[in-house]
């Protein structure tokens, strides 16, 4: 148990932010993909999964705030970020409780949607947590590849979670699926108990530990030098012209988890169970590729060369979905479009998540990254919530117009602005420049 320290080891830090993205993963799953499946194959309206799906999506809109207390207020004995990690995953643990009493059948909207935002406040709060012990725990060189760990561990958390409260929601209801997930994020919650972010730090607040010194040293004291660390790095022209980018990355996803299921169950014909697996098996595939591919290519490439490239294949998945509706009963149309959208979407993030850390000041990283996040998933709600405009827009299809318009906004701007690169590049850069001392070189 000594040996669990993550800044000693970076396959443990690897591994641990690999866990911790699953485990978001979990509750991702059971709102975000079972529960809308499980409405649209017992007849829900487009607009009604809209809604849900809205509701479940619109705390990753306002995590921003977390950020803040997260930076401001914490335990520092037991790390910057575990506190917070514990008290989020117990907060999962007792909101899935309490909508096992509840009971909701798939015509409760409101009541699904309710508990869908509260389960997803919870687990806005371990994302925000997870991701200041990424920007502040991992080296530079290992950005990339832990992009892919994180990002691959969440596709296979939700794959898990979809998977899971797919094969008995339908036959025993929304309770049994609740009871499941719980006792999933339950076992991690006695992972983090385990490890700690660095040595001497206190395991549990009535075990023996100190804060560590480099904590200390960063840690604010009060509000106003958050705010203005934040402000100031947010204000950057970079800063301001990278959120465009993460704003069209969310439209996808969005709109892509509110249509599929509609896609399914009125085109394909198929069943909340189905359309769950299919989800789920997609999801595996993802994170795999994220794992491997994802990873590698961000370090081979770059993150914003690998960015543009998968931006351009986005684009021709949804013009050709655009194009080929009078073929979606075909069920492998509908197979391969799940496929490519859930493994695109993942690989974007992977490639993109570089550049955000890049961005964040080490001292409001939690604010700073959390804010580009909610940036990202307010383009969420707003592709899920045009996905029940969608039919006056011209039917179901125009929701591909809708986040293509995203997907080329992202795309121009990759193109023009130059964003933060890896530390070596500018080195290289300044290597290669003429050695006079009369004159010092100057990368912008």
């Amino acid at each position: 148990m000594q040996s669990l320290i993550l800044s000693r080891s970076r396959p443990l830090r690897l591994f641990t932010l690999f866990i911790l993205y699953v485990g978001q993963g979990l509750p991702i799953g059971l709102s975000w993909f079972a529960i809308p499946a499980w409405m649209a194959a017992n007849g829900a309206s487009a607009a009604d999964i809209g809604s849900v799906v809205a509701l479940t999506a619109l705390p990753w809109s306002l995590k921003l705030v977390n950020g803040f207390f997260m930076d401001r207020y914490t335990f520092l004995a037991m790390g910057r970020r575990r506190v917070w990690l514990i008290g989020a995953q117990g907060a999962m643990i007792l909101v899935l409780l309490g909508a096992i009493a509840l009971n909701p059948t798939y015509t409760d909207v409101a009541l699904l949607g309710g508990i869908g935002f509260a389960l997803n406040v919870a687990t806005t709060f371990q994302d925000v947590a997870v991701d200041g012990l990424a920007v502040d725990i991992m080296e530079e060189d290992e950005r990339a590849r832990g992009s892919g760990m994180m990002f691959g561990g969440q596709s296979i958390g939700i794959a898990t979670g979809t998977a899971v409260a797919g094969a008995v929601i339908g036959t025993y209801g929304a309770p049994a699926a609740y009871v499941l997930v719980a006792a999933l994020v339950f076992l991690l919650c006695l992972y983090i108990i385990a490890f700690r972010e660095r040595e001497g730090e206190r395991r549990l607040p009535w075990t023996k530990g100190t804060a560590h010194e480099r904590n200390l040293a960063i840690q604010a004291d009060a509000w106003w030098p958050i705010l203005k660390s934040t402000f100031l790095s947010l204000v950057k022209s970079q800063s301001l012209l990278w959120l465009p980018v993460l704003f069209g990355r969310g439209m996808l996803y969005g709109g892509m988890t509110g249509v599929t299921p509609l896609i399914g169950a009125q085109y394909v014909g198929w069943n909340e169970s189905e359309i769950a697996a299919l989800t789920a098996t997609a999801g595996l595939v993802a994170g795999v590729l994220c794992l491997t591919l994802g990873g590698w290519l961000g370090d081979k490439f770059g993150a914003k060369r690998t960015g543009i490239g998968w931006l351009v294949v986005q684009l021709f998945m949804a013009g050709t979905m655009y194009l080929s509706m009078p073929y979606w009963s075909d069920p492998a149309l509908f197979i391969g479009f799940v496929y490519a959208w859930i493994a695109l979407d993942l690989l974007l993030t992977v490639a993109l998540l570089p550049v955000s850390m890049r961005l964040c000041d080490a001292k409001v990283a939690a604010t700073q990254f959390t804010i580009y996040m909610a940036v990202s998933n307010f383009g969420i709600s707003f592709g899920a919530f045009m996905l029940g405009r969608a039919e006056s827009m011209g039917g179901l299809q125009s929701i591909f117009l809708v986040v293509g318009s995203g997907m080329v906004a992202s795309l121009v701007l990759l193109l023009t602005v130059r964003y933060p690169r890896r530390p070596e590049y500018y080195e290289k850069i300044a290597a290669s420049l003429a050695n006079d001392e009369r004159v010092r070189p100057r990368i912008d």
